[in-house]
């Protein structure tokens, strides 16, 4: 779908008119407003566009281009065994003290139908204009804003880069106002709050240690604070346990060394973080790619910038021989209180509302579908 125009859209900001792509982070301390998009893995693309503007909120005409995959067809990284054999495996890597953390995920993945008015497709859903392509990032970004309305939403569709991401994101990465940097690791995952156990409040206070250390880095000395200790944040389906961590950059201190401190964020790797990278490393069975990485904007104009923790965020892989895939992550944090099924269960809850509003409106049954693995246990 190389023909779709490169475009950017957070909250009310579409941009488009793309001047210049690359990887290069020192470019973000220079001009322009730049959409940024970074791997966990550590592949960054950095697209600047040239017309930023306000746009009306047309998210209900995005969304009704939107065919999404069958919620049958989601297959994971690693199944209910799989998973719980990983966390069994933190918690034998926690008792011998190498790491006290790890952020387990799995990655999900389900083919993309044939775009409307192909002999693949010869049936156009209802409320979809034939002849459009279904598999458009920004159509999926308009069900996701009716659907799943998120306080970092947003989406990058740079076909020719191979970025297409539409994030639900409720997670802040970093916040940068001038020399102001903040970030606001989530911790803490359950439907309701009274279901918060004390091992969220305690695995939060951890990554929000790992964050100070992190932003310590870069950031003044005496400068890093703690606004907000383990808030709760209702979003939909679920809630949070949030906390927010300030600090004042050092002079010299640019994207290229914020990056260098603070990628990938704590939140979605673990403590120590070094330690907690070599278990991911080792126990997940698929690349994260955009999960868990970073998607947002920045304008270098005015020193300002909001970039997502990439969680509850879909992805388009069109390297695949059997065509496009929609991909999709979900994970838990794990310690030593961590119960296995418990964890799979939080796995469960995070994907469960976002499969259904990416299936086309199926409903529920991604949940279920979501648990079935891959042959061999990876998505290629």
């Amino acid at each position: 779908m190389h023909d779709l125009a490169p475009l950017a859209r957070f909250g009310g900001l579409v941009a488009s008119d793309l001047r210049d792509v690359t990887d290069d982070l020192a470019a973000l301390d220079g001009s322009g407003f730049w959409a940024v998009a970074a791997d966990f893995e550590g592949r960054t693309v950095c697209a600047r566009f040239g017309d930023v503007r306000r746009a009306p909120d047309d998210a209900a005409a995005r969304a009704r281009r939107w065919r999404g995959p069958d919620p049958a067809a989601w297959t994971s990284s690693m199944d209910r065994a799989g998973y719980t054999a990983g966390v069994r495996a933190v918690r034998e890597r926690i008792a011998t003290g190498e790491v006290y953390q790890v952020n387990l995920c799995r990655v999900l993945g389900a083919p993309l139908p044939a775009p409307a008015g192909t002999d693949a497709a010869p049936d156009v859903a209802p409320g979809h204009a034939p002849g459009r392509a279904p598999d458009d990032i920004d159509a999926l970004a308009g069900r996701l804003a009716l659907g799943n309305p998120a306080p970092y939403a947003g989406t990058i569709r740079l076909p020719a880069h191979g970025v297409e991401i539409a994030t639900a994101s409720p997670e802040l990465f970093l916040r940068r106002d001038g020399a102001v940097v903040e970030s606001g690791p989530i911790k803490g995952t359950a439907a309701t709050a009274d279901a918060m156990l004390p091992k969220d409040h305690a695995e939060n206070v951890m990554i929000v240690d790992l964050v100070r250390n992190d932003l310590g880095r870069v950031c003044a000395t005496g400068s890093v604070t703690v606004p907000a200790l383990c808030a709760v944040e209702a979003h939909p389906g679920l809630v949070h346990l949030v906390s927010t961590v300030r600090g004042e950059l050092r002079p010299g201190a640019g994207w290229p060394e914020l990056f260098a401190a603070a990628f990938p964020p704590g939140s979605v790797t673990g403590a120590p973080k070094s330690s907690a990278l070599r278990a991911i490393a080792e126990l997940e069975t698929a690349p994260r790619g955009p999960y868990c990485g970073a998607v947002g904007w920045v304008d270098a104009d005015r020193g300002t910038a909001e970039l997502a923790v990439g969680i509850r965020t879909f992805w388009i892989d069109r390297t695949l021989p059997g065509g496009p895939e929609l991909r999709f992550g979900t994970g838990a944090g794990i310690t030593w209180g961590s119960d296995p099924a418990g964890e799979w269960a939080e796995t469960e809850l995070k994907a469960e509302r976002l499969l259904a509003v990416a299936s086309d409106g199926y409903g529920t049954a991604g949940r279920h579908a979501a648990g079935r693995q891959t042959s061999g246990g990876t998505l290629r």
